[in-house]
């Protein structure tokens, strides 16, 4: 799908083990001194979400959700990444929840507009597989019935 909005960059980068690493260690030096700052937790979240990885992904998410629900003067700020996290996960319909919160906050906001087509494709395509798999279930099952009904009939 061709777009003339920039592109969500932050949905195919990632960030480098060694990247990650360093985001890693001053979040966890900061939670050892008893208290991590929400900069710090943002940072780190923010690059578990670039990183590859699932479980990343799902440690990223679950981070920002406590920074949006602790920091209401952040919460903008999170939720693009929130939109991006489960994207990445396949959570289609909660990243388009997130992201069309910031885009009813931000309407100019193309980085988001850009990241709605991109779960758009995602929606289309996972349809399409839906609708594939129903296809070749019901094709499946009318073999196995026409061939009952022929062994019926012998």
């Amino acid at each position: 799908m061709a777009t003339d909005l920039p592109y969500a960059a932050d949905a195919e980068d990632s960030l480098s083990f060694d990247e990650l690493e360093v985001l890693r260690i001053q979040y966890q030096k900061e939670l050892a001194q008893a208290h991590a700052t929400t900069q710090t937790k943002f940072n780190y979240a923010w690059g578990l979400i670039k990183s590859p990885g699932k479980d990343n992904h799902v440690e990223g998410v679950r981070l920002l959700q406590e920074i949006y629900r602790a920091e209401p003067q952040r919460r903008r700020e999170c939720l693009y990444y929130l939109a991006l996290g489960h994207y990445k996960m396949g959570n289609l319909d909660d990243a388009r929840k997130f992201n069309r919160m910031l885009i009813d906050k931000e309407p100019t906001n193309l980085q988001a507009k850009s990241l709605e087509s991109l779960i758009d494709e995602a929606t289309t395509r996972d349809g399409y597989i839906g609708m594939a798999l129903v296809g070749g279930a019901a094709a499946i099952g009318t073999l196995l019935i026409a061939g009952l009904v022929r062994r019926g009939k012998k």
